[in-house]
């Protein structure tokens, strides 16, 4: 049976396309021109003629930048910071989530928990306690106080609980009656099929980490710990802030400190653009399966 498109139906369709395609290039625009800028020459870029195309093309800036040992340190700690807030992120909500998602009948004060674990969402102690906490820890300068202090996402543990709530109960059934515990129920049948909640659970985390800035700025008294973002902050409100050697300096003829910092914008942009493609397919399923019951 095929269903006739009404003239209605055609103007919304085309209306709602051209919607989605504005909200696109306003999404995509201001990154094509930081990446058409770090490719510009510093007299392009100083006459402001550069839009979305490279004037003059060079990469002068990218290989200034990729030689900058600030900078390679501040992404080596991201990466660092990523890989280990990942770990403790996605263990935390599995073994947090999983208790949570039995029935008050299984486990008699989850609906206390649930809403304790709700209450930390909504209402912090404030920072200077927090940052006092950290310190009293010695946690100060060391990548662990970007991951320690938020190593249970409450929204994540929220989701992934909910997916499991709805899953088939007769699996968990069936597991007990061959001998199972929680243990094995959780690892050899919940996991493999929450791949989709999962993978959308680890493309939160891993830009949660990656974009954070503030943290790095507050908990690390020394530059040289600064996570890429904490460092790219710097740039931004320090204007002329880059110490250069003599023979760096030789380099800068060529380029401005405009084109390096689009050139470091970029670059510290591509390891999220290479995990996303991965994981899209999953992320509409898995936030929407995750979301459906309380």
């Amino acid at each position: 049976m095929v269903i006739k498109s009404s003239p209605s139906r055609k103007v919304f369709v085309f209306i709602n396309a051209a919607f989605f395609v504005i909200i696109c290039l306003v999404s995509l625009l201001p990154f094509i021109h930081v990446l058409a800028l770090s490719f510009s020459s510093k007299a392009a870029a100083a006459k402001g003629v550069v839009l979305l195309w490279p004037v003059e093309f060079t990469h002068t800036s990218y290989g200034f930048v990729l030689q900058k040992p600030e900078f390679l340190s501040a992404i080596w700690i991201s990466f660092k910071r990523v890989f280990l807030g990942l770990i403790v992120n996605m263990l935390m909500t599995i073994i947090t989530a999983y208790p949570l998602s039995k029935s008050t009948s299984s486990f008699r004060f989850r609906t206390v928990y649930v809403w304790f674990f709700v209450f930390t969402m909504l209402f912090g102690g404030g920072l200077i306690p927090f940052y006092m906490i950290v310190k009293s820890m010695g946690l100060l300068d060391s990548v662990w106080a970007l991951v320690l202090p938020g190593a249970l996402p409450i929204f994540n543990a929220i989701i992934l609980m909910n997916y499991f709530r709805g899953l088939p109960k007769e699996l968990e059934e069936s597991a007990f009656i061959d001998g199972a515990g929680h243990w094995r129920i959780l690892w050899l049948i919940f996991i493999p099929i929450s791949i989709p909640v999962l993978a959308t659970l680890v493309l939160f985390t891993v830009v949660g980490h990656w974009n954070s800035w503030f943290d790095g700025m507050i908990f690390m008294t020394k530059t040289k710990n600064y996570p890429l973002q904490t460092y790219m902050q710097t740039l931004v409100i320090q204007p002329n802030s880059m110490i250069l050697t003599q023979a760096a300096a030789k380099r800068f003829r060529f380029i401005s400190e405009r084109t390096v910092k689009s050139a470091q914008i970029f670059i510290g942009a591509i390891p999220v653009l290479m995990l996303y493609p991965f994981l899209q397919r999953y992320f509409i399923t898995g936030l929407v399966l995750g979301s459906v019951k309380e």
